[in-house]
């Protein structure tokens, strides 16, 4: 989050909103459909083998469709397969350490 915040910062507009999502989105004021995307992305990054398809229904619930659903599933599943190449060769982000 700390790389891609800057970004977020920008399409948003909302300072508050960016360190809420930083810190604990659970607590951030989102719709019910962004909440759902959200607790999805985080259960499948965090303990992929326990999504159901009660994960997905809820996706539905929230009003997305299939291919949305499908993007929101290929989006989170890109980001981890890129932190952990990332992660595992030793990849520092360009500039962050500057900043600390």
């Amino acid at each position: 989050m700390t790389h891609h915040g800057a970004g977020l910062l920008k399409l948003t507009k909302d300072a508050a909103l960016v360190e809420q999502l930083k810190t604990d989105y659970t607590q951030a004021n989102l719709t019910p459909a962004r909440r759902a995307m959200l607790d999805y992305a985080a259960k499948l990054t965090q303990t992929p083998w326990a999504v159901t398809r009660q994960d997905v229904d809820a996706l539905r619930l929230a009003g997305f469709t299939d291919r949305a659903i499908l993007d929101i599933n290929q989006i989170v599943g890109y980001f981890a397969f890129v932190n952990r190449l990332a992660d595992g060769l030793g990849v520092e982000l360009e500039g962050f350490w500057d900043n600390q």
